[in-house]
C-alpha cells in the first residue's frame, strides 16, 4: 500500500513569557507568546512539523482552525502531497466552504499555513536538506511552478519571476558558499520591548552591539514622553553608528504616525515599522512620503500575496517584512520574494515570536542564494526567547544567522517542551497547584 498522511494533529502550546513582559508593545502590553502547534504524521512514520504564531488568548481558536482543515489533508497519497505542493497549497486555502471565513485571511489562513509549513518540513526531511537549501537547488521552473499567480498578474507575470530566478541562477553556487562561511545579517529586537525599565534598555543595547549587531529596534507608540526619552537613552547608549528601528505596532492613525515620528526623528531612527493599521495601503504611503529620510516598514500582519502586491504597486514601504506562519506557508512567501525583488524593495523578515526565527530564517537564505542574490539592505529579525525548545534552535555568531544544515524548517518543538507548556494542564501552566 502506497504511504499517505495518517494524522495532523494540532496542540495549543503557550509560553508565559507575560511574566517579564518579554515582548511587550503598545498594542500587546501583555502577550504569552504561543504556538498553535502541528504535526503531520504519515502511515510510514515519518513527520513534519509546523505552526502558527499568536499571543495567548485566541491560540485555541487557531488550533480549531488547523483541525478544521485536517480532513482534507488525512489520507492523501503522500507521493501527491509533495509532489504537488502548489496544489496541496490551494486544497486547503480553496475549499469552497472553509475559505468563506477568509478569503485568504486570518485564523484559516494561518490554520493552513501551518499545515502547508509542516509538508514542506516533511519533504526537507525526506530530502536530508535544511528548507534554505531546498528551494536553492530547485530549478527557475520548479520554482515558479509553486506559485499561484491568478491575483498577481498585473503586478508579476509568471515569465517575469522565471526571469528573475534565471539571473540569479549564475551566482548561486558562491552566494551558498558565502552564506555558509559568514551567515546572514541579524538585527535584534531584545533591548526594545516597551515593558522593560529604562535602565534594561540601556545594558540590552550596549551588549547587543558588543555582540555585533548593527542594527536594533524599540517598540514606541504608547507615551509620546516616555518614546522620546527611551530612544534617546538607546542612542546615547549605541553611538551614532549603530542604526535603530522603531516599531509602533499599529498603535496610531496616519496623521497621528506623522506627528509621533517629527519628534522621534532627531535620533535619527532608520525605519518605523507598523505605524498605522496593516491593512491601510494608502495610509502607509502617505506616512512614507510625509517622514522620508525615515523607512516605512511593514508586513509581519500582512494576510496575503495579494496585500503586499498592493503596498509594492502604491510605492507605500521601503522595508517589506514578511513572516513565515501569517500567510499560507512556503508557497506565498516564494511568490512575495519575487514580488519584492521585481519591485527592489529588500525583505527584511519578521521573527519576534516562538519559532519565528527558526522558520524565517529559511526563506531569508533562499531569497539571498536564488532570487534577489543580496544582502544589501537585508537583515532577519532575532530576539533571544524560547528558542531551547525547539531541536535545531537558531545560532547567531557576530551579529549573523548561522545558516541551518540540518533537515527541516526549523519547527520542531521538544516532546519535553510541548509537554510542559500544553495550555491549559501543562505543569508550567498549574504551578500553584
Amino acid at each position: 500500500m502506497s504511504e499517505v498522511i495518517a494524522a495532523v494533529d494540532a496542540i495549543d502550546v503557550r509560553f508565559p513569557t507575560s511574566r517579564e513582559l518579554d515582548g511587550s508593545d503598545a498594542m500587546n502590553p501583555e502577550p504569552d507568546y504561543s504556538a498553535a502547534y502541528v504535526t503531520i504524521r504519515t502511515s510510514g512514520g515519518a513527520e513534519g512539523f509546523g505552526l502558527a504564531f499568536t499571543v495567548g488568548r485566541g491560540n485555541d481558536v487557531q488550533v480549531t482552525a488547523i483541525r478544521a482543515l485536517a480532513p482534507l489533508v488525512v489520507g492523501m497519497p503522500v507521493a501527491e502531497v509533495l509532489g504537488d505542493l502548489r496544489a496541496f497549497s490551494e486544497r486547503l486555502t480553496g475549499d469552497s466552504q472553509l475559505r468563506w471565513l477568509g478569503p485568504h485571511k486570518g485564523a484559516i489562513h494561518m490554520a493552513a499555513g501551518a499545515i502547508v509549513n509542516a509538508a514542506w518540513d516533511l519533504y526537507a526531511r525526506r530530502e536530508g536538506k535544511p528548507l534554505w537549501r531546498l528551494l536553492a537547488e530547485m530549478s527557475p521552473k520548479q520554482l515558479v511552478s509553486l506559485v499561484d499567480f491568478r491575483y498577481l498578474r498585473d503586478a508579476l507575470t509568471p515569465e517575469e519571476a522565471l526571469d528573475i530566478l534565471r539571473r540569479a541562477q549564475p551566482g548561486r553556487e558562491r552566494r551558498q558558499k558565502d552564506l555558509l562561511a559568514r551567515g546572514y545579517p541579524a538585527y535584534t529586537t531584545t533591548p526594545g520591548w516597551l515593558g522593560y525599565t529604562d535602565e534594561k534598555l540601556v545594558r540590552l543595547a550596549k551588549e547587543a552591539v558588543a555582540d555585533g549587531f548593527g542594527l536594533i529596534k524599540l517598540k514606541v507608540g504608547a507615551d509620546n514622553s516616555a518614546d522620546v526619552r527611551r530612544v534617546a537613552l538607546a542612542r546615547e547608549a549605541v553611538g551614532a553608528d549603530t542604526r535603530i528601528a522603531i516599531d509602533a505596532n499599529q498603535a496610531w492613525g496616519v496623521e497621528q504616525a506623522i506627528t509621533w515620528l517629527k519628534w522621534l526623528a532627531p535620533y535619527d531612527p532608520y525605519w518605523i515599522e507598523e505605524p498605522t493599521s496593516p491593512d491601510d495601503v494608502l495610509g502607509h504611503a502617505a506616512i512614507r512620503q510625509a517622514v522620508t529620510p525615515i523607512k516605512v516598514a511593514t508586513g509581519e500582519h500582512c494576510h496575503n500575496q495579494v496585500m503586499f502586491k498592493q503596498l509594492l504597486q502604491a510605492r507605500a514601504i521601503d522595508v517589506l517584512q514578511l513572516d513565515a506562519t501569517r500567510v499560507a506557508g512556503v508557497n506565498e512567501n516564494i511568490a512575495i520574494l519575487l514580488l519584492a525583488a521585481k519591485f527592489g524593495v529588500p525583505v527584511c523578515p519578521h521573527a519576534g515570536g516562538v519559532g519565528l526565527c527558526e522558520m524565517v530564517q529559511h526563506l531569508a537564505m533562499f531569497d539571498y542564494v536564488a532570487v534577489s542574490g543580496s544582502t544589501e539592505g537585508r537583515v532577519i529579525e532575532y530576539v533571544d526567547h524560547l528558542h531551547q525548545h525547539f531541536v535545531d534552535p537558531v545560532a547567531i555568531r557576530d551579529g549573523c544567522y548561522v545558516a541551518p544544515e540540518r533537515p527541516g524548517i526549523g519547527a520542531r518543538m521538544h516532546p519535553g517542551s510541548v509537554a510542559a507548556y500544553t495550555y491549559p494542564d501543562g505543569p508550567q501552566w498549574n504551578l500553584e497547584s
